[in-house]
């Protein structure tokens, strides 16, 4: 079962990092242009939200059941010292976390502005932070807090 999660959670990021991209994309242009929020403006915000609340749930289920999480845990003092181990026990589940937050917190605001122009800017602004943010927590193999192969 974790060689499944880690499989289909190292594929679902570019999945979450496509769909934060396309999102930024669009409300960049929408904003820009003072473009009209359409529906598929806001499908893709919903979307996105959606796609980054399953990597979500399946990052959740994969700290549950990582050998690595169950030795950062039961053996805290020792795996301090080891920036990996530490990078996946706390850093990287603390930051995502924040990042889903403000995908959620961004996508809520959005929805509920009264301007076209509004709910592109708060999609952006938010969206942007949150992308910057997964892009420092994931384990790119240039990393230097923690490196995973693109694809597992």
């Amino acid at each position: 079962m974790y060689q499944t999660l880690t499989f289909y959670h190292s594929i679902f990021r570019w999945l979450v990092l496509a769909s934060l991209l396309y999102s930024i994309y669009r409300a960049y242009k929408g904003y820009n242009s003072k473009a009209v929020f359409t529906k598929t403006d806001n499908a893709v915000r919903h979307w996105t939200a959606t796609i980054a609340h399953i990597q979500l749930v399946i990052g959740i289920i994969l700290y549950s059941q990582s050998p690595i999480i169950k030795y950062f845990w039961n053996n805290f003092k020792d795996a301090v010292q080891n920036l990996d181990t530490v990078f996946f026990g706390l850093i990287h589940i603390a930051l995502m976390l924040t990042a889903i937050i403000l995908i959620t917190i961004g996508s809520a605001l959005s929805k509920r502005k009264n301007t076209d122009n509004e709910k592109f800017k708060t999609m952006l602004v938010w969206f942007s932070i949150s992308l910057i943010i997964i892009f420092i927590a994931i384990p790119w193999p240039f990393s230097p807090l923690a490196n995973r192969p693109y694809f597992r």
